[in-house]
């Protein structure tokens, strides 16, 4: 199972960017993908889940109306397209396969069973 995410950067406050989550070595449409964040000296946080269909879509509060996820099964990707950028954004995020027995979705890191590397994303002026 191979997560991998891509797509952080430099970006001024009120930007945008979009992350990709590409994956392999599993049946992807069989699971919903996360996406969390970890900010220097914190703990990683939930942002962002999407079921294996990608009709049911789960925001943290703090991002909501910011932030979009969305999947294409085609592809084996899951997106998260960012808009609106603060300075409190900045982390490095990470994607996640949500543990397949779990029936809804996942918003604690141990609901999840595989991880990609991550991708940091730094809102500065």
């Amino acid at each position: 199972v191979q997560l991998q995410a891509s797509g952080g950067g430099l970006v001024q406050p009120g930007g945008s960017l979009r992350l990709s989550c590409a994956t392999s070595g599993f049946t992807f449409d069989d699971y919903g993908i996360g996406w969390f964040r970890q900010a220097p000296g914190k703990e990683r946080e939930f942002v962002a889940n999407i079921n294996s269909s990608g009709g049911t879509k789960s925001y943290h509060a703090s991002v909501q109306g910011r932030l979009s996820i969305s999947r294409d099964n085609a592809k084996n990707t899951v997106y998260l397209q960012m808009t609106s950028l603060q300075p409190e954004d900045t982390a490095v995020y990470y994607c996640a396969a949500q543990n397949r027995d779990l029936p809804k979705p996942a918003f604690h890191v141990y609901e999840y069973e595989s991880w990609g590397q991550g991708t940091l994303v730094t809102v500065s002026s």
